[in-house]
């Protein structure tokens, strides 16, 4: 099982600006974490998975392998909410899972639809964000696919040598633990030689850089804003007339 974390080809989604994409972001997770009900993360979640295709993610395959952490990352977040709390109960588990599916999918199809260098020209335009900040984050973000094909030739090259855990789960988590450890380790090198690269070329300078490529924030990107208002405040809107919207701010 692997998870896909690279940006999908030119798609429908990609002619939106990332700082739109972030803005829009930020108006669904305050909406999202501002209520306890389980009528507001189910329409906003109907919109985003609506919104798939526009990225690039048409089958349930490629949104299974982009999106299986957060799934489970849900899932437990549900199960364990259920479990420990005398008042939460089935109900209460799942609108908390779908809040947090909720949350994290406009990320999903954020990074499905962007390239990272339009990000950082995008932050650093835009949002006047430090060049040394923003492309030193495009330079680690370039890197956690290698980092992905590298633990996964690590496993190869250990079964390949005849080192398996077998159906033992304690060898299992030793071989994981191991197999991470050379992975950070190898990160760690990697990342020292980047930095260093980097500085040889000026990031480090303090000198104002120019943008070679620049970024517009265009009517669509505005659109798009604003339609995640709409959405926000249509989900809000419903909760409130069925009765069900519990925001965090007022006591009960």
């Amino acid at each position: 099982m692997s998870l896909v974390l690279r940006p999908a080809a030119q798609v429908r989604l990609s002619a939106i600006n990332p700082v739109a994409q972030l803005v829009a972001l930020g108006i669904v997770s305050v909406t999202l974490l501002t209520t306890l009900d389980i009528v507001t993360p189910t329409l906003v979640l109907l919109i985003e998975l609506a919104m798939l295709p526009a990225a690039g993610i048409r089958s349930p395959i490629e949104l299974f392998r982009r999106t299986w952490p957060l799934l489970l990352g849900a899932t437990m977040v549900g199960v364990v909410n259920v479990l420990i709390s005398e008042d939460a109960g089935p109900l209460v588990g799942l609108g908390l899972a779908l809040r947090v599916i909720s949350l994290a999918l406009p990320g999903v199809l954020l990074v499905a639809s962007t390239d990272p260098v339009r990000m950082a020209d995008a932050l650093t335009t835009h949002w006047r964000v430090s060049t040394r900040f923003a492309y030193g984050a495009l330079a680690g973000l370039r890197l956690i696919p290698l980092l992905i094909t590298e633990f996964a030739t690590i496993r190869l090259a250990r079964r390949t040598r005849g080192v398996d855990a077998g159906r033992n789960p304690f060898a299992a988590a030793r071989l994981f633990a191991g197999a991470i450890f050379t992975l950070l380790v190898g990160a760690i090198r990697r990342g020292s030689r980047l930095a260093t690269a980097m500085d040889a070329r000026g990031f480090d300078s303090g000198i104002v850089r120019t943008n070679a490529r620049g970024s517009v924030l265009r009517q669509r990107d505005w659109l798009y804003i604003a339609a995640a208002l709409a959405v926000c405040g249509a989900a809000t809107a419903a909760s409130i007339a069925a009765g069900t919207w519990a925001p965090i701010f007022v006591g009960g």
